[in-house]
């Protein structure tokens, strides 16, 4: 039933389906609007830097096996038995609307291109009602066809993350959203290829809400867990302790605290979730815990510049050596990262701010240093956001021979806070008082 299939989108939810359907022996094509990332991918290449378990070698297998092509053409769907959206869909928070413009332009892009018959599925992460409210008519209105009579159309939420992207799309459960019985039996069989985990068919709208709430829940979770630990910090405690031990009794599992939440996902859900009852309904909760998470990463800066006063010292003119960028260890994924709201803060105090990680080449013009050593010589701090694993194994004697002040903030829980003291470092550590 299905042969040929097309990926719209070929980021950290897109290429690692297309590369896992292509294995599977169907024909994919991939469709990104950036050739240097089509290049890329026609080489063999993986277009995503970082740790990422066995993808770079299936890309190049299946572009080797000529099953994995991609191209900024979207002609290829007149051809395509399924075609997966998989664009980012960002939120506005001053608009407080979702930023649908790259979604509204694939969509269109697609139903200016497909056939009758396609199966047309959404897997990027939308407000409730999107489905209906936006996604089916701009596909009907300007392919001049009716969904679930001339094409069918469902929505099948990724639940990928940086680092384990093979692993999550094969063994976690989806949840299939479909507007119909065959929609929904069609998503079944095609899933049913690249999926060892449950697949639960149910409605459209259904699953755009389990989507999102299911991060939200994880936003309020971090929230609880970082208020917490500024209250451990207040008490002149270790959070890590306490949540260790929260987590003895039974059926308690707190999350972990840290320097801010980023990524695609949690920074924006809670608030999709709460646009799809604009004007009905105002959440409240997953609010509340959005906007304490949204002041984790300039809570971190304030513990600098808290230790520099009581060393006598002015942020100002300082060289802060602000280490990872990346939202996730050993990543490059930038969206979202709670390291620019670390930079910009000290930056607002006039700190002169350097920034390393070893997986992101580049982020909007800031400069982005490969070379640890040579970005933390003659620094007044450090700031770890990011919890690499390069971070864990560096040469503790070195970077405090080479700074000018030997102060650290952890961010991360990376560092012992006992053992960083007793080598002569001024130490503080999220949750740790």
């Amino acid at each position: 039933m299905f042969k040929n299939i097309v990926i719209v989108g070929t980021g950290y939810v897109g290429i690692p389906v297309a590369a896992m359907f292509a294995d599977k022996g169907f024909n994919v094509v991939g469709i990104n609007r950036t050739k240097e990332k089509v290049d890329l991918i026609n080489k063999g290449l993986c277009p995503i830097e970082g740790d990422e378990p066995n993808l770079p070698e299936l890309i190049d297998k299946v572009v080797k096996n000529k099953k994995l092509v991609a191209t900024t053409d979207y002609s290829v769907c007149k051809t395509a038995d399924a075609i997966l959206i998989c664009v980012e869909t960002p939120f506005d928070s001053d608009k407080w609307e979702p930023k649908y413009d790259s979604l509204k332009s694939a969509l269109k892009s697609v139903a200016e291109n497909m056939s009758k018959n396609s199966l047309v599925i959404v897997e990027s992460t939308i407000a409730p009602t999107t489905m209906e409210t936006l996604v089916k008519p701009i596909l009907e209105n300007t392919s001049k066809m009716e969904a679930g009579k001339d094409f069918l159309l469902g929505n099948c939420p990724e639940r990928v993350m940086p680092g384990k992207l093979l692993y999550n799309i094969e063994n976690l459960s989806r949840v299939c959203g479909g507007i119909n019985e065959e929609t929904r039996e069609r998503m079944l069989q095609l899933y049913s290829h690249i999926v060892k985990g449950e697949l639960y068919p149910t409605d459209c709208i259904t699953a755009e809400v389990v989507k999102t709430a299911e991060n939200a829940y994880r936003d309020v979770e971090i929230a609880f867990a970082n208020e917490v630990a500024l209250i451990c910090e207040k008490l002149g405690i270790n959070v890590y302790e306490v949540r260790e031990l929260v987590n003895k009794a039974p059926y308690r599992n707190m999350h972990l605290p840290g320097a801010g939440v980023g990524g695609h996902c949690l920074p924006k859900d809670s608030l999709l979730l709460s646009y799809g009852v604009k004007g009905i309904l105002t959440p409240e909760l997953m609010i509340l815990a959005r906007n304490l998470n949204k002041k984790m990463p300039s809570h971190t800066a304030g513990l600098l510049i808290d230790v520099m006063k009581e060393k006598g010292m002015d942020v100002k003119g300082k060289k802060i050596a602000v280490c990872g960028f990346a939202y996730l260890e050993n990543s490059d994924d930038t969206r979202n990262t709670p390291s620019l709201g670390v930079i910009n803060s000290l930056k607002e105090k006039g700190a002169i701010v350097e920034i390393h990680d070893p997986f992101v080449k580049s982020y909007e013009g800031l400069e982005i240093k490969k070379d640890f050593y040579s970005c933390v010589k003659d620094s007044d701090a450090l700031v770890f956001v990011t919890a690499h694993s390069e971070y864990k194994n560096i040469d503790l004697n070195k970077i405090k021979g080479t700074m000018k002040t030997p102060i650290i903030i952890d961010g991360r829980n990376i560092f012992d806070k006992e053992e960083m003291i007793k080598r002569g470092f001024h130490y503080r550590g999220v949750g740790k008082g």
